[in-house]
């Protein structure tokens, strides 16, 4: 039986999307070549991995083990009893006994042992656990791997033997030291054969996740909660807005609710990822990122902190998965940084200057001081990133002249004073040598109704690009607007001058024309 017609697991109802991963960890466990295989899956915390796994491993009667901080001696003997219990279920001929295996060289051979004459999936979550204890584990499961693939080469590739075929899958929510086990000098790299970053859920997944039909609504939850699966289901006990109207209602009862996980959460959750970094500077660093400082410099001389001390916290934030950075789509030497989970930027942008009085204040009065804050600095930034997220993802060839390759925020040195000074979506084609094609150059705005005046000075800016040597021949202005555009700009539209999407388009509710989104 070849790769292909490989036996593939249903997903259960429990797993909401995640259709791809899904397929890919199928395929990779229920892969029929004889002798070991190999996988990596990482991401950043409440994204859903355990879930998946644990799912996988029920569907396909297969092995889980959850690590846990622990000595070196407790982890084996939690481990070899797993592997006890297990093996007993599954009526193995050769019972491994319970207790503690001697080494990890035991361990692993017992865990490598599974999957007798058919494919199993052997799943060790949060992995990293296990080797802050025992750093010599990742060398000895890359013996292992390779003692027992030559065994399977010895005896020929018919795989009629019946020996065992695990798929060995490695989880870990460490996002830097998953990468440091799997690249470089690793004694593990190169041998994996499934390599996955499980990641939230995009705009438009998250609001199927939370049943939200109405696009403005869909956008401010994601505004504040991003795609993350647990924030629903675990943080807030599956309360979601009963409407447009019942949106502050919802954040004060919810993420300025001291009584709730998801009001904690930020702060926990920058305790669990950056355990290695100085706390204090990242509270601050983010802080000034949240407040609209987008470069090293720049928040440097916010925080009055030496530049070489702030780019190492940046370095790690990003390493973690807590900062984006990107490059300027109009000045490549220039990288912008942006806060990568949404909660996080809310928590920094409206809860935390205000967090002295935060327990004690009525909710809703703080939201209500709170909302310029959140309309300026986390839903305007968030929109125009979701905007590129759409230009890239659901826009397609058709609406750009060729498949966009990325879409940026994109600022020209010198801008003329009568044109745009920046473009919040700057779409380029494939790059080869050089930058790829300038396919568009936008404005994105989430609470300004756009107009003519607005294409006039998208006109210019491109005007003054094409004067410094970028090739607009083929460049399309485009107007983004959560509140909607004028009749005189929706008719340059009409006439093909200009690209207007809305809410209803970014979320899909229409594939052509103009969205007003109110």
């Amino acid at each position: 039986m070849s790769r292909t017609d490989a036996l593939r697991y249903a997903k259960p109802d429990t797993v909401l999307g995640r259709d791809a991963e899904w397929e890919a960890l199928t395929a990779f466990a229920s892969d029929p070549r004889p002798g070991p295989g190999l996988g990596v899956v990482s991401g950043r915390l409440r994204q859903g991995k355990t879930h998946l796994l644990r799912a996988l491993t029920e569907a396909a009667g297969g092995f889980w083990f959850g690590a846990q901080e622990a000595v070196r001696s407790e982890s084996l003997r939690m481990l070899g009893e797993r592997i006890a219990e297990f093996a007993e279920s599954a009526e193995y001929a050769e019972a491994p006994a319970r207790g503690r295996p001697r080494d990890w060289e035991a361990a692993v051979d017992a865990l490598l042992g599974l999957g007798e004459g058919r494919p199993l999936p052997v799943v060790v979550d949060e992995f990293p656990r296990l080797v802050r204890q025992s750093p010599s584990l990742p060398s000895v499961i890359c013996a292992a791997l390779h003692r027992r693939s030559a065994t399977v080469a010895a005896a020929g590739a018919g795989g009629e033997d019946g020996g065992a075929r695990p798929r060995l899958l490695l989880c870990g929510s460490d996002l830097p030291v998953m990468r440091r086990l799997f690249s470089g000098p690793s004694p593990l790299h190169g041998l994996a054969d499934l390599e996955m970053e499980v990641r939230p859920p995009d705009f438009r997944q998250a609001a199927r996740m939370w049943d939200l039909d109405d696009p403005r609504l869909a956008f401010l939850v994601h505004a504040v909660v991003g795609g993350t699966p647990a924030y629903r289901y675990d943080h807030i006990r599956g309360d979601t807005p009963g409407g447009p109207d019942d949106f502050d209602a919802w954040v004060c009862r919810t993420a300025l609710n001291p009584g709730t996980p998801l009001y904690r959460e930020a702060r926990l959750l920058l305790l669990e990822e950056t355990d290695h970094l100085d706390r204090a500077l990242s509270h601050s660093v983010l802080a000034a990122v949240a407040s609209g400082h987008s470069t090293a410099g720049e928040i440097a001389e916010r925080v009055e902190v030496p530049l070489p001390d702030v780019s190492r916290c940046l370095e790690l934030l990003h390493e973690s998965g807590l900062l984006g950075a990107e490059p300027d789509a109009l000045r490549p030497n220039v990288t912008r940084l942006r806060i990568a989970e949404p909660l996080l930027a809310f928590e920094y942008a409206v809860v935390r200057p205000r967090r002295p009085s935060a327990e004690r204040e009525d909710p809703a009065a703080l939201w209500h001081r709170a909302l310029p804050a959140f309309r300026a600095r986390v839903a305007a930034p968030h929109f125009a990133r979701l905007c590129r997220d759409w230009a890239v993802r659901y826009a397609g060839p058709g609406v750009f002249g060729e498949a966009p390759a990325t879409a940026l925020h994109g600022s020209p040195a010198h801008p003329p004073p009568d044109a745009a000074p920046a473009a919040e979506v700057v779409v380029r084609g494939p790059a080869g040598e050089r930058p790829g094609a300038l396919l568009s150059v936008g404005l994105a705005r989430w609470d300004e109704v756009l107009d003519v005046t607005h294409l006039e000075r998208l006109r210019r800016l491109i005007a003054h690009l094409a004067a410094h040597g970028e090739d607009t021949a083929r460049t399309r202005p485009a107007c983004y607007s959560g509140a909607g555009f004028t009749p005189a700009l929706r008719a340059a539209e009409a006439d093909g001058e200009v690209l207007l999407v809305g809410l209803d388009r970014l979320y899909g509710g229409r594939q052509g024309g103009a969205s007003g989104g109110s």
